[in-house]
């Protein structure tokens, strides 16, 4: 019975995007192009009857802050090159290739005395920043530096395997995910050894890898690397702000969007290049650094102030989707994201100024997550957050430590 039930409402939700669409002029093409892209995979079903927020750390956090301490002595890159293997190599095209690459990076071998080793080049060294951040998801490291070049160079060496793959000008910020930390391996088979005379023997400690493999809680990492400078690319000026004021509040947003990404992944297993996750973020970010949402600077972000013309560059291109939407639906989905900024000032002025609940934070990210960009988009969008938000609350209980 709960089958036929679910059945219904999935179709009945398909035929209401669908007939959304079509009141933004898309065709029949089109329309299956978004319904595809802007289909809903947040993973609902982990969530408990209880959540307390923050969420606990999870467990490299501890490994980070023993480097944020070391980082206080020695300075953070020297500190971070100790123990991250790829910060050793520098950013070359095919380097990934090499065998002295693979062995170290895959295999852990330590790169002392491997020629192609001569280290990552940072134009200022002395400004990247450990920083190990509170979050409602829980402490995360974070990287900072305020170099622009120096950025690029570390989201190419930590997440593109070194190699120089090109950065958009608009990305400022990114969350490494699923990171094989060769350091926190080292010092597990440092303890196993510890344990037993016979742990010292190579064969045992291959079989006792092997059973290490699949608990990748005990190796794997999630770190966000953050730039300074302006927050999408966009100039104070284009802001209408002072330069120190927008640099300080571009930094509040990107920090606390990346966090919004960390959020959905830890409790929805889901953090997608898509453009409804950017909203999301977006959104929390901006109310974050200002205390209310603004749709004219999320549109400005994404490079929408001016519809129906698309300004170049705008951060809405790079979430495009594999295969990247068709010209005509890339054109529909820009009305969507208007629409449904637009509603979701609407819906935050409602719920800021109807609630003092401190648990709202976290439970409207979590009624977002449960939408479709058609129906944010939609002029149903606030009954459907006020729906989820009921039924969130009947089932589960938001406490804050």
């Amino acid at each position: 019975m709960q089958y036929f039930v679910r059945r219904s409402l999935i179709i009945e939700q398909q035929l209401f995007r669908s007939h959304v669409l079509a009141y933004f002029g898309a065709t029949t093409a089109q329309a299956e192009e978004l319904l595809v892209y802007n289909q809903n995979v947040f993973d609902h079903k982990i969530l408990t009857h209880t959540i307390q927020f923050p969420l606990s750390p999870e467990a490299h956090v501890a490994a980070w802050e023993e480097y944020a301490m070391a980082a206080r002595s020695v300075g953070t890159f020297e500190a971070l090159k100790r123990v991250l293997v790829q910060l050793r190599f520098p950013v070359v095209e095919g380097i990934s290739q090499t065998e002295a690459y693979r062995i170290a990076t895959c295999r852990g071998v330590v790169v002392d005395g491997i020629t192609q080793a001569t280290g990552l080049v940072l134009q200022q060294p002395e400004k990247l920043r450990l920083i190990i951040h509170p979050s409602l998801a829980g402490t995360i490291p974070v990287l900072l530096t305020e170099n622009r070049e120096d950025f690029v160079s570390l989201v190419q060496a930590l997440t593109k395997r070194n190699e120089p793959q090109p950065i958009p000008a608009s990305m400022g910020a990114c969350i490494v995910s699923g990171f094989n930390n060769w350091d926190r391996v080292r010092q597990y088979r440092q303890k196993w050894e510890a344990e037993s005379f016979a742990n010292r023997y190579q064969t045992n400690w291959q079989e006792e890898f092997q059973r290490l493999i699949p608990q990748k809680e005990l190796y794997q990492d999630k770190f966000m690397i953050l730039s300074g400078g302006s927050y999408s690319n966009v100039s104070a000026s284009d802001m209408e702000l002072e330069e120190s004021q927008w640099q300080s509040l571009s930094l509040k947003i990107r920090l606390e969007h990346e966090c919004t990404h960390y959020f959905t992944r830890r409790l929805f297993n889901s953090m997608r290049n898509n453009i409804l996750d950017e909203l999301i973020a977006d959104y929390r970010g901006i109310v974050a650094a200002t205390g209310f949402y603004r749709a004219d600077w999320c549109l400005r972000f994404l490079g929408l102030e001016s519809l129906p013309d698309y300004r170049e560059g705008g951060r809405l291109q790079n979430y495009r989707g594999q295969p990247p939407l068709s010209d005509g639906a890339f054109t529909i989905l820009q009305a969507l994201v208007k629409a449904a900024a637009e509603n979701l000032q609407c819906i935050h002025a409602e719920y800021s100024e109807n609630s003092t609940d401190s648990n709202m934070k976290p439970l409207i990210l979590m009624c977002l997550t449960h939408l479709t960009l058609e129906e944010l988009a939609s002029p149903k969008a606030e009954f459907y957050i006020q729906q989820t938000l009921d039924k969130l609350q009947t089932v589960f209980t938001v406490s804050r430590i």
